[in-house]
């Protein structure tokens, strides 16, 4: 059941992008759609995933004086691991993220359930804190693109709802991600008061 809560508050409560507005810039710069939205999801969920566990296995040995640079390295591993398995296997992808998926090692959002979580946990707590922040995380970039892509060309998931001459042009540019995140961030707070 711990573990259960550990894997809920990441999706609902401590909600990495709709409650503590971390990882700002890989939400609005890659959500121009839902596809690219669950694509840097899954991938930041991915290295989220592996560095808490290693570092929640490791944290004994690291010294206090380089701790946050340990993490920095385990994060590294892991997203340069993740960096060669997207250029191999979803080349279209990976082209379209770019210059976000080397990011994710300077996203707040690792660094910070590093220190705050995996360093203080063992490895399963640390497994799910990951996957549920990772889960979060997914689920918030694929919304936010959805609805962007939805309204600036009326497709979801690249399949047509409505006509794209309907479409709001200022949706799919960078404008139009924090007019959409916003939005969603008020809805959110308002179903949280509810």
């Amino acid at each position: 059941m711990n573990n259960f809560k550990v894997l809920m508050n990441g999706i609902v409560k401590e909600n990495p992008t709709f409650v503590l507005l971390l990882g700002m810039c890989p939400t609005l710069g890659t959500t121009s759609s839902a596809i690219n939205g669950m694509g840097m999801g899954l991938a930041t969920m991915f290295v989220l995933i592996c560095s808490n566990v290693v570092i929640s296995s490791i944290k004994n040995l690291i010294p206090d004086m380089v701790r946050i640079p340990s993490f920095v390295v385990v994060i590294a591993s892991f997203v340069t691991l993740l960096q060669m398995l997207m250029q191999a296997y979803v080349p279209a992808l990976y082209a379209t993220l770019g210059l976000f998926i080397p990011l994710i090692v300077v996203n707040c959002i690792l660094l910070g359930r590093a220190e705050a979580f995996a360093a203080k946990n063992g490895p399963v707590s640390s497994f799910f804190d990951g996957l549920g922040m990772g889960l979060g995380f997914t689920m918030a970039l694929t919304l936010l693109g959805a609805v962007r892509e939805l309204l600036g060309t009326g497709k979801i998931f690249n399949v047509s709802v409505f006509p794209e001459d309907f479409g709001m042009l200022i949706f799919v540019l960078a404008p139009g991600a924090f007019l959409a995140l916003g939005y969603l961030i008020a809805i959110v707070n308002r179903l949280k008061k509810a």
